[in-house]
């Protein structure tokens, strides 16, 4: 067996690389027609059957008005009533015909079930999930009095959306459904101080990508990977490591209707803003240099707000 090992780590770079220079031109050219094809074809929503969680800000209240545009129905949750009563109302008046509402924290599995259980007593069924709710952290590593005080993130942003996914999968099978997750950048880039955040979002992208796999051609799988979004869980927290907003910070209603275009578009992953994409390429192809750049940009501009005392 060692031997195997030994041969294929001689033959397998040379022949990769004979092989990318002889079919990713075609390659490129079926992602063309593909591309083209989606761009031309979108999914009709309209009485479509959708849960968001998360939904009482965020990009989660701005997802759900833009299928509110598009005339479906909708179930909100979020641990906040009083301003999911809002977003519902706001999105009747934007086309929905019906709307419910139910408070919860999804890093409640029972809350979860409850989720999914009273989406299908008044609706019949579910064709989309979105896993969108999700809490922020920035914080050195080692600044935890606790490490225990890391769990709620993990709870909230990786427990949650699988206990909402482990529920909604029988409703889903049946309607041929789709699974939106709204995973991070930092899924793919790491962030320093936010270590626990950035291990709950990579562990949703590969969660989701396996995922996908199990269940085949029956539900369909979305993995959105935004930036650096101002809403008002992460807007409060740059301001107060920096003294402002974060200078690559996107508005929440342009990125809430870039991932809802690639729902409609059936993608399969949707990144945000798409220059990103490029940046997980330097990554993958010039690791060395990746990581040069970003903690030349940590100790020089990040870790002096984080000193510790």
């Amino acid at each position: 067996m060692d031997t195997l090992h030994t041969i294929l780590n001689l033959l397998l770079p040379p022949l990769t690389i004979i092989l990318l220079i002889l079919f990713y031109p075609f390659y490129l050219l079926i992602k063309l027609v593909i591309c083209l094809h989606k761009h031309l074809h979108f999914e009709n929503l309209s009485g479509k059957v959708v849960l968001i969680t998360g939904a009482s800000s965020g990009i989660g209240e701005h997802i759900a008005y833009e299928y509110a545009k598009k005339g479906a129905n909708l179930a909100l949750v979020a641990r906040r009533k009083d301003r999911l009563e809002i977003v519902a109302e706001t999105s009747r008046q934007l086309g929905s015909v019906d709307v419910i509402i139910i408070p919860g924290d999804v890093a409640n599995v029972e809350n979860c079930k409850k989720f999914i259980d009273e989406t299908i007593h008044h609706f019949g069924k579910l064709d989309h999930l979105i896993n969108n709710a999700g809490v922020s952290h920035t914080n050195l590593f080692q600044d935890f009095t606790r490490i225990q005080d890391a769990n709620p993130i993990m709870d909230t942003n990786f427990w949650g959306s699988t206990y909402m996914t482990y529920f909604a999968i029988p409703h889903l099978r049946k309607s041929k459904g789709r699974i939106i997750v709204i995973s991070s950048i930092a899924a793919n880039v790491p962030i320093p101080v936010a270590s626990v955040y950035t291990a709950s979002k990579s562990a949703l992208l590969r969660f989701y990508e396996t995922l996908r796999v199990e269940l085949s051609s029956d539900i369909k799988v979305t993995i959105a990977l935004p930036g650096f979004t101002s809403t008002d869980m992460t807007t409060p927290l740059f301001k107060e490591k920096f003294g402002s907003d974060f200078f690559l910070s996107e508005s929440v209603n342009r990125c809430a209707k870039a991932i809802f275009r690639g729902i409609e578009r059936g993608e399969t992953y949707i990144t945000e803003p798409y220059w990103m994409k490029f940046i997980f390429l330097i990554k993958n192809v010039c690791p060395e240099i990746f990581d040069y750049v970003l903690n030349y940009i940590f100790f020089r501009y990040g870790k002096p707000y984080f000193k510790r005392d």
